[in-house]
């Protein structure tokens, strides 16, 4: 590889969260295997991150939570927890339903799938 290719690499590799370096490497290293015709070895057990907590402001907005639950818990799909925080937060606009409130829930709905995901863990 041309060392401005591997600046580039390196750079775009800095910029990415733990967990998506992770999946790059393996990556890397399963079409390192690949090209030279071998078996890859069996990945070792991901490790799940730990959140990066961020306190909760007063007054916090129930779509500035959703914004930092979602960077709190990074390693989350949030694809699979759509369904239910936009259910929350309809709840919160169309209903009237307490921020507070809205938001207490959707911090219990991060952490249980924070807890599913570390129990799915190696």
């Amino acid at each position: 590889m041309e060392r401005d290719q591997a600046e580039a690499m390196l750079s775009v590799f800095e910029q990415l969260s733990a967990a998506d370096r992770a999946a790059v490497r393996s990556f890397a290293e399963f079409l390192l295997h690949q090209a030279r015709g071998a078996q890859p070895p069996r990945a070792a057990p991901a490790v799940v991150p730990e959140p990066e907590p961020i306190p909760r402001p007063d007054n916090e907005k129930v779509v500035a939570a959703v914004k930092r639950l979602s960077k709190t818990y990074f390693m989350l799909d949030k694809t699979r927890m759509l369904g239910v925080t936009s259910e929350l937060v309809i709840q919160h606009i169309v209903q009237g339903r307490d921020a507070a409130e809205v938001i207490d829930e959707l911090e219990r709905v991060f952490e249980t799938h924070y807890r599913e995901l570390k129990q799915s863990e190696g």
